[in-house]
């Protein structure tokens, strides 16, 4: 990850050339969108001429009720951001202009990422995009840019999502027959999908580097290459939301989940993280373990990521994907290039970087990235050491602390953290802790198949 110039990436628009393609005929309609907490992207539709006219400089309206929600859209009782009580009023939506580009994937459309603001009181403290922005301007003020990247997991198949609904999720036909990882020959045969994918995020914006077969049936990675961390947040958003609209466009699924089936390899986001001052990696050192700063960031990344594990593994499944020799981290621990380890630290000199292998392919990357830089200043603030970097398989090291089990264990520890409510403040702390908490709620509440082919006859 060393830092080069780059050109401006071919799909990103300005206004003047927005309006020259609207002119042209070229672009009619201009997607205006935000992340919620599950990551989702929500917005509006908007007629190009009208963005043009009346959105581009005013923005738009949404209701608050969209940061209350649950998975199914119902507003959840509990929160002081929102409720029937406060009659469930707006916010306003105001376009990121750096963001807007060509979304080529949809038709003569463009699209623009928004920030979320209460009317003359600034961003909206609770919502995804408005945290990480406030930890990238903390890291300013200590002279840092961040540089991330996320890698992105996910499966493939070819039953339609509506199909895959109407099956209820059983029984779907997987895009690859055996484990591919890395596998030309399987991946070829999906082609037709993974290439159209990678030429339209080329062609909005969002630079590809490359594609790979993965360890599961069907399982994929697509890799678009690093930024700045807010920039790369949006960039996974983007991509996440561009693969599963081809999909669905070519009949097809795919599936984020962060374990979709027993006996699968779960999927992954892995976030590589490196601080940058003055054009040089604040990380690069004279021996392979780095600088000072990165020894530092590091211990603090490690130090708080029991605390913050509902802003990497935020739903019930995530946790499903912690199993001891399945790719996927159990220990919190460091190791150099090493793949059973929690934080692997990969490359040398300028492009020394670390590599959080926790967060699950389900993970919202504005909170998981604002979970990082908080855990890392904090560590660099205070001049943490890292414990001794471990060597060998981290898996059988039953003696290091391990991940939760549940959401239930990791919101808890959310809830109770001290550091959570001091970096993020009461009011957010409260909001995310109730938001996690309900979602580990509605599953405690639910009856599943598993309990009634175990318990129906035989109890």
């Amino acid at each position: 990850m060393s830092q080069q110039s780059t050109p401006k990436p071919r799909g990103l628009l300005s206004l003047e050339t927005l309006a020259e393609q609207v002119q042209a005929g070229a672009i009619d309609t201009v997607v205006a969108a935000f992340p919620d907490h599950y990551g989702r992207l929500l917005g509006k539709r908007f007629d190009a001429e009208y963005f043009l006219q009346e959105v581009s400089d005013h923005g738009t309206h949404g209701c608050d009720y969209l940061l209350t929600t649950d998975m199914e859209m119902n507003p959840v009782p509990g929160y002081r951001f929102a409720s029937w009580e406060l009659g469930y009023g707006d916010f306003h939506l105001v376009p990121d202009l750096s963001t807007l580009r060509q979304a080529s994937w949809l038709e003569k459309s463009a699209l623009v990422l928004c920030d979320l603001e209460r009317e003359h009181q600034g961003l909206v403290t609770v919502a995804p995009r408005s945290l990480l922005k406030e930890q990238v301007r903390r890291s300013a003020e200590l002279g840092y840019q961040v540089l991330a990247a996320s890698e992105l997991e996910y499966y493939l198949f070819t039953t339609s999502f509506r199909e895959a609904q109407a099956q209820g999720y059983r029984g779907l036909a997987p895009a690859g027959w055996y484990i591919e990882d890395y596998h030309l020959l399987q991946g070829s045969r999906v082609e037709e999908y993974t290439g159209a994918v990678r030429r339209h995020l080329k062609h909005s914006g969002i630079p590809v580097e490359n594609s790979k077969g993965e360890w599961g049936l069907g399982q994929h990675e697509i890799n678009v290459r690093y930024a700045e961390v807010l920039e790369m947040a949006d960039r996974h958003v983007l991509y996440k939301q561009c693969m599963k609209e081809i999909a669905d466009q070519m009949g097809l699924s795919v599936t984020f989940m962060a374990k979709f089936a027993n006996g699968q390899a779960g999927s992954s986001s892995h976030l590589h993280l490196s601080l940058w001052r003055e054009g040089q990696s604040a990380f690069a050192g004279t021996g392979a373990e780095g600088s000072e700063v990165f020894g530092w960031f590091l211990a603090g990344w490690i130090a708080h990521a029991e605390e913050f594990m509902p802003f990497y593994a935020p739903t019930v499944n995530s946790y499903k994907r912690y199993e001891d020799g399945s790719w996927a981290p159990t220990r919190l621990a460091w190791s150099l290039d090493n793949r059973t380890a929690g934080f692997r630290v990969v490359g040398r000199g300028q492009s020394l970087r670390i590599e959080c292998r926790i967060p699950g392919a389900d993970c919202n990357p504005y909170l998981a990235f604002t979970a990082a830089l908080a855990s890392g200043l904090d560590g660099i603030r205070r001049k943490l050491e890292p414990p001794p970097a471990f060597r060998g398989d981290i898996y059988a090291a039953q003696h290091l602390p391990r991940v939760p089990y549940t959401l239930g264990e990791a919101c808890e520890r959310f809830a109770q953290s001290p550091f959570v409510r001091e970096v993020l403040g009461s009011e957010v702390q409260e909001h995310y802790a109730h938001f996690f908490h309900s979602e580990w709620q509605a599953y405690i509440r639910a009856v599943s198949d598993w309990e009634r082919q175990r318990y129906f006859e035989r109890i």
